[in-house]
């Protein structure tokens, strides 16, 4: 019985870990190669902005993609 109820416990606490957070304002700061997940205007209906962060002197990539809804979860931003 414990470790059925160790078990349930536990994938409840890993559970939300697999979810990509989409936050509402792109982050000022991103780490080279960390990826955000951003609700933009001026992607269409449906997708999010997936900004990556680049090293210093280069732009950030920005693309519109698509996420199924089991993969995000919406979140805010923190300024």
């Amino acid at each position: 019985m414990r470790t059925v109820l160790s078990g349930l416990i536990l994938s409840a606490l890993t559970v939300p870990c697999f979810a990509q957070n989409v936050l509402k304002s792109e982050p000022l700061v991103l780490a080279p190669y960390e990826i955000a997940y951003v609700q933009a205007a001026s992607c269409p209906l449906g997708k999010v902005l997936k900004v990556t962060g680049a090293i210093r002197g280069l732009h950030r990539k920005k693309i519109c993609v698509m996420l199924s809804a089991n993969q995000a979860s919406l979140a805010t931003a923190i300024p």
